[in-house]
Order: structure tokens, then C-alpha cells, then sequence
């Protein structure tokens, strides 16, 4: 029988669930988990939020929403390993063993902190780590714990998310090499139709760029986020360039091919930018609405959510307390 591949997803509960996380993570991990040769771990990345928020109740509202998002969109629990990041505390204690062996010139080129310094510079602020918390620096090796606490193969991510994937590998090699082969390097799994979904400004959608368009939002709030998508200044009857619109963009992440297509063609021949709009917000309300009545119902009861959690983390448990068993025997962590 053919080895499972093992395959780690996890959603910052930072806020509500938007298209990018539903297109680029949630729906490609369940048809994945769905396969009979991988074995998904999907989970919710709360402590992960804590880096740039600072709203409690933001926190605990987004860890239901984007539980409830995974569950009203497919997942079986039964199928996955689906989990709290919070509720497995190997985790941390394995973020700790790798942060004593991830040398400060790795996290120094992490993309994340390097923006941050930059934003510094081009303010001319003089202390250039103004600002910049422990949590967003070391945020690399807690997401490699989160990786290598279950061993995963594969993590699929965005472009923009490759070098932590390619950090998480340094590290897993380098306790490797000094305590013994118990840790997998993992491979990033990109997506070049949904790996970086373009926000309403263009850029990546984010959470951290208030860019998002909340996918179960009422229909009035879904289309006053869509046209608020940004475009050039080319008037009606004019030709319209759909590799780099962000309205195109969208659409090709949730159309069929040819209905991209029929956009693509009613582009050239001069379509205008309102209609384009439009065109995004009918599919796209029909695209969510079958997740959108699940998604209400399962909201209304937090107890179900609760203990699917829950025994999601009992599971996730029975991988991740022998492995630590075995790493802290190998680093010397045990009794006499």
C-alpha cells in the first residue's frame, strides 16, 4: 500500500473568513483530504494572531468563524486531523528546541521582519526595530513547530509564503543533524491560480491590509466590497488588458474555464469596469451561497464546534506526544 502523504494547512484567526482564505487554503485542502493517499492536518493558527492583534474578542470571534467556515465548506473531521494550534502545547514546548537551534541570521531575512525594518527606514525612524515584536520575529519558527510537530510533506502556501517553508526545512535538517533523524523537511505546495488572490487594492489579499472580501457577508455588504475593487481609468468600448485585473484575477479563482473564457472576451472587446464588477458579484454570491446557508447554521451552535475541536486535538495528540516523547530523549530532556 501506497505511504499517505502527509499535508498541513492552518488560517490565522484574525478576523472573518474572505475569499483568499476560502479559495487559496480551505476548499483545495478539503478536496485534497479527500484523496485516499494523504493524510491532512488542518488547523487554526490562534496563537499565530496574537503577532498583530491585540483584540481578545477578535481573536476568540474569528477562531469560530474560521472553524466554522472549514466545517461549512466540506470538511469531515472524521476524514482530517482538525485542530486548535492553542490546544497542543508539543508545539511550543518543539518552538522552544528549534529556536535554541535557528541562528538569528535566518529570522533576520525573513520577508516579514524586513519589511518591517524597511517601513522603519523609509520613515526615518532611528531605532529601525521600533515597533517590531518578538512574536512577528520568531513568527518563522513557531510556524516550522507547527510544520514539524506532525512531520507534515507538504504545506500548501502561497508564493509569498515559500521562504518560511524553505526556513522550516533549514531547521528540521539542522536538528537532524545534531540529534538524529526524527523530523521531516517539508515541501511547499503552490498554487499559481489561487497561491496569492489580489485583494481590493491589488495586493495579496490580507487581513493585515484590511483588503478582504468577506465571503458570507449579506449580498449588499458582498457587492459594496467588490466595487470597491480598484482599476485603471479606461473608459466603456475601450480594450481591456485582463492579466493584470484584479477583478479578472478574482474571478479566474472561482469561474469555470469558459466562463474566464467569456470574461477574457467581453474584455477585449471593451466591457466596462462596473459590468466586470457585476459579472464578479453574481458568481461569486452564487459560488458562496451553498457554503453561506451552512456556514449560518452552524454558527448558531457553538457546542458542536466545540467538541469537534476538541477531539480533533485528541487526535492531533496521538501524533505529536510520542514525537515529542522522542525529542526530548534526543536532546537530553529526560529522566535519569
Amino acid at each position: 500500500m501506497k505511504k499517505q502523504q502527509r499535508v498541513l494547512t492552518g488560517i490565522t484567526t484574525s478576523g472573518e473568513p474572505h475569499l483568499g482564505n476560502l479559495v487559496g487554503a480551505i476548499l483545495p485542502a478539503i478536496r485534497a483530504s479527500n484523496q485516499p493517499d494523504t493524510a491532512s492536518f488542518l488547523f487554526l493558527a490562534d496563537y499565530h494572531s496574537l503577532i498583530k492583534n491585540t483584540d481578545s474578542d477578535l481573536t476568540h470571534t474569528s477562531s469560530l468563524e474560521i472553524a466554522a467556515c472549514w466545517l461549512a465548506c466540506g470538511l469531515d473531521p472524521d476524514k482530517v486531523t482538525f485542530y486548535r494550534q492553542s490546544d497542543i502545547p508539543h508545539i511550543f514546548e518543539l518552538a522552544w528546541v528549534l529556536s535554541c537551534l535557528t541562528s538569528k541570521g535566518l529570522l533576520n531575512r525573513a520577508h516579514a521582519y524586513k519589511a518591517a525594518i524597511s517601513d522603519n527606514e523609509q520613515q526615518g525612524t532611528k531605532d529601525l526595530d521600533k515597533g517590531i515584536t518578538m512574536g512577528l520575529f520568531n513568527y518563522p519558527v513557531l510556524m516550522a513547530a507547527d510544520i514539524l510537530m506532525f512531520n507534515a510533506d507538504f504545506v500548501p502556501v502561497g508564493q509569498d509564503q515559500k521562504q518560511h517553508i524553505e526556513m522550516a526545512r533549514d531547521i528540521a535538517l539542522k536538528f537532524n543533524h545534531h540529534y538524529g533523524e526524527l523530523l521531516t523537511p517539508p515541501e511547499a505546495q503552490i498554487n499559481e491560480v489561487t497561491g496569492i488572490l489580489p485583494g481590493l487594492d491589488g495586493r495579496k489579499m490580507s487581513k493585515s491590509y484590511n483588503n478582504t472580501i468577506p465571503v458570507f457577508a449579506n449580498e449588499k455588504v458582498l457587492r459594496k466590497s467588490i466595487m470597491k475593487i480598484q482599476t485603471n481609468s479606461l473608459e466603456p468600448g475601450e480594450p481591456k488588458d485582463h492579466e493584470n485585473c484584479n477583478i479578472f484575477n478574482i474571478y479566474k479563482a472561482i469561474a469555470t474555464e469558459s466562463e474566464v473564457l467569456d470574461l477574457k472576451k467581453q474584455y477585449e472587446e471593451g466591457m466596462g469596469w462596473g459590468d466586470a464588477k457585476n459579472v464578479l458579484f453574481e458568481n461569486l454570491n452564487e459560488f458562496v451561497s451553498p457554503f453561506k446557508q451552512e456556514y449560518e447554521k452552524i454558527m448558531k451552535d457553538k457546542n458542536f464546534v466545540e467538541s469537534v475541536l476538541v477531539e480533533g486535538a485528541n487526535k492531533a495528540k496521538e501524533y505529536s506526544s510520542p514525537l515529542m516523547k522522542q525529542i526530548r530523549e534526543s536532546v537530553g530532556i529526560k529522566g535519569f
